[in-house]
């Protein structure tokens, strides 16, 4: 609903700034492009206009602000440690992939996006859990908590690691379609 309320307001604004412009250009016949928009030719006092302005540019900089945060962030990051043997370098989302793909086999769910953050000694574990609408969210829960983690946590030699989940659900696979 959200994107749609947003994308029909873009497409209203759209189609009135291109009903301005081809009046302003003096496209359209029927209206006069001389003629005054509003009634009266006197112009508001000098701070309305600064006031306004100021409006409008702080509107401006919170649109691009919310626009910004609509750019997906993936960040490659690597983890590395030294010891005596050597160094080995791993990307995170190498690290969170085979975690991923064993939620992805669970009862109810459809499929896991992962996302390891942080350094390797504080890690933290974002799950966006995409399930089927009859699916046991508990269930789900429970097998991540009890199974999962503990061998992500042991794979990583990161006893503290601690993790988010977010469940989306979608229609029911056992729901059929009528025509």
């Amino acid at each position: 609903m959200n994107r749609f309320s947003l994308g029909l307001l873009g497409f209203v604004l759209l189609v009135a700034g291109g009903a301005a412009v081809a009046v302003h250009l003096g496209r359209v016949p029927q209206v006069d492009r001389n003629a005054p928009v509003l009634p009266g030719t006197a112009l508001p006092p000098a701070w309305v206009l600064w006031v306004v302005a100021a409006a409008a540019v702080v509107i401006a900089l919170l649109c691009l602000r919310w626009l910004a945060a609509q750019i997906p962030r993936r960040k490659v990051a690597s983890w590395r440690w030294a010891d005596e043997a050597g160094t080995t370098r791993i990307t995170t989302a190498t690290a969170a992939a085979p975690f991923a793909e064993e939620v992805t086999t669970y009862p109810g769910v459809r499929k896991v996006e992962a996302a390891l953050t942080g350094p390797h000694t504080a890690p933290r574990l974002a799950l966006v859990v995409r399930a089927h609408g009859d699916a046991d969210l508990r269930g789900i829960r429970r097998r991540i908590d009890d199974e999962g983690l503990p061998r992500l946590r042991e794979a990583l030699g990161t006893p503290d690691l601690h993790a988010t989940v977010e469940f989306r659900m979608s229609a029911s696979k056992a729901v059929a379609r009528t025509h």
